[in-house]
């Protein structure tokens, strides 16, 4: 069964996405939660219109994405945690907290887009944020003792 999302579905497809689901997913899941719907040929059509007026906007939105990944790029944050003689912190760093020190240099990034891999030693660590489809940053995290 082939879908039209209607919203970004993780591991599946971004917003106005054609793709190919199980029959199952697609009609228990997908159309019921509003994520998606059936790619018959008046839905292809209205998806294509939208697609038409929209690209100026989505042009202006990669543009500004990519704009952003710049700023990141030249971006490193000094976030502390609590950690033992060894190094080894207590806990970990979230992405709550690497979007709060990004709120704090004056950028404002979603700490859904933000992702980390578990961070249990002091020293540097990389986040990355995926800003648009097409444009992925990556964050320099500095993790220093409290």
């Amino acid at each position: 069964m082939e879908v039209i999302l209607i919203q970004d579905v993780a591991n599946l497809g971004y917003k106005n996405d054609i793709v190919k689901v199980k029959d199952g997913y697609g009609r228990n899941y997908l159309i019921p939660n509003r994520m998606a719907v059936i790619a018959n040929d008046s839905n292809r059509k209205q998806l294509a219109e939208n697609l038409k007026q929209q690209a100026h906007k989505m042009a202006k939105l990669l543009a500004d994405a990519q704009a952003l990944a710049e700023k990141l790029a030249n971006t490193v944050i000094t976030l502390s945690a609590k950690a033992n003689e060894d190094g080894k912190i207590f806990g970990t760093i979230t992405t709550a907290q690497v979007a709060e020190a990004l709120a704090a240099q004056g950028i404002e990034v979603d700490k859904k887009v933000i992702s980390i891999e578990p961070v249990k030693t002091l020293g540097e660590a990389v986040a990355t944020a995926k800003l648009h489809r097409e444009v992925k940053a990556e964050i320099k995290l500095n993790v220093v003792a409290e």
